[in-house]
């Protein structure tokens, strides 16, 4: 188990680094400083041939200018805040409009496009790099200082454990996620309409044309979103179903997972045989399908199109700051905000 720091670019004249963690039974895994960016992870398939399962790209400068959040930490605010305000302790907060009328994923420059600081780890078992931000008081929009701290670790057994925490010294509203793009394929090899996915969910947040929640928690019975029993995500591209269309003839979705039962999700590419099963202690997963990925780049020497890589974004509600029965996403000076997730990775 080691870790590996290489000099990746510049970016406003700071300094760009690459961590490389490995372990030794093949897997690999390569972020950034800016952005707490995945770049590559490379994973064995059913023959034991290792290749890449993310969406990245070898330099700065795609990542600043065609990057749809590709392996990037998300915050202060993942998803959508409608109107791009909210109140709090009845005091009104307008954030940046960068998402029609309102405000997506932390603003534009959210903690997707800031510089971290980093600090590696080594251990018999595992190895990691714990990434650092203080979010100032206004940045954003948002209020109080908020201290945040991001660790990956990827231990022997081929896990991959993101930890997140954060502090604030006012009170403020945290959602914090990992915008990851999966392709099990293996170096892009094809698209991810084939991949099998099981979310253990019964209930979706239904969306508006703009894709954000309209309050109303929709049962997945009978519709393209029951992954319940594990379903092939082709299956919404190929649906008539209105929630389906507005999402570009995919999914944009939060799913609410049970909480009564183990929060599951599982991945998998029959042809490779990997699988990637994702738990989680946050209330909620994103599943988003790359409707809205542009052609005009490339990525990894593929050609940039819909359906190259999906996400699945562990977090809480999308504007739950304004939705009084979703889970509320305040913290308040004093209390530490807290999640975990784990990525398994094996085959079957």
């Amino acid at each position: 188990m080691r870790v590996m720091k290489e000099f990746f670019g510049k970016l406003n004249g700071k300094e760009v680094t690459s961590f490389i963690l490995r372990n030794s039974k093949g897997m690999e895994m390569t972020c950034l400083n800016y952005g707490g960016i995945i770049t590559r992870l490379l994973t064995p398939d059913c023959e034991g041939k290792v290749e890449d399962v993310v969406l990245g790209f070898d330099n700065v400068e795609d990542y600043e200018h065609h990057s749809p959040y590709f392996g990037a930490i998300v915050g202060r605010f993942a998803g959508r805040i409608s109107g791009a305000e909210f109140e709090l302790d009845g005091k009104s907060y307008r954030l940046l409009k960068n998402d029609g009328e309102n405000h997506l994923h932390g603003g534009n420059e959210g903690f997707s496009h800031v510089i971290w600081e980093a600090e590696t780890f080594e251990a018999e078992d595992r190895v990691g790099v714990t990434f650092s931000y203080l979010s100032k008081d206004g940045e954003e929009g948002y209020p109080g200082n908020l201290d945040v701290s991001v660790t990956y670790t990827l231990t022997e057994e081929n896990e991959l454990l993101i930890d997140y925490s954060a502090t604030s010294d006012q009170t403020t509203i945290v959602n914090l996620t990992n915008h990851t793009y999966f392709n099990l394929s293996g170096d892009l090899k094809e698209d991810i309409l084939d991949h099998t996915l099981t979310i253990n969910s019964s209930e979706f947040l239904e969306l508006k044309p703009d894709l954000m929640p309209t309050g109303e928690k929709l049962r997945v019975d009978d519709t393209p979103f029951d992954f319940r029993n594990g379903r092939k995500i082709s299956d919404g591209a190929v649906s008539e179903y209105e929630q389906n269309i507005l999402a570009g003839r995919g999914y944009d979705h939060p799913f609410m997972l049970n909480a009564n039962n183990n929060k599951e999700i599982k991945l998998k590419d029959d042809k490779s045989g990997r699988v990637l099963v994702i738990e989680t202690d946050e209330p909620c997963v994103v599943l988003y399908t790359g409707t809205q990925i542009e052609d005009n780049y490339e990525v990894k020497g593929v050609q940039a199109r819909k359906y190259l890589g999906l996400c699945l974004e562990t977090q809480g509600a999308p504007d739950s700051i304004n939705q009084p029965h979703f889970p509320s996403p305040v913290l308040r000076a004093g209390e530490r905000y807290e999640t975990r997730t784990r990525y398994a990775f094996g085959v079957e």
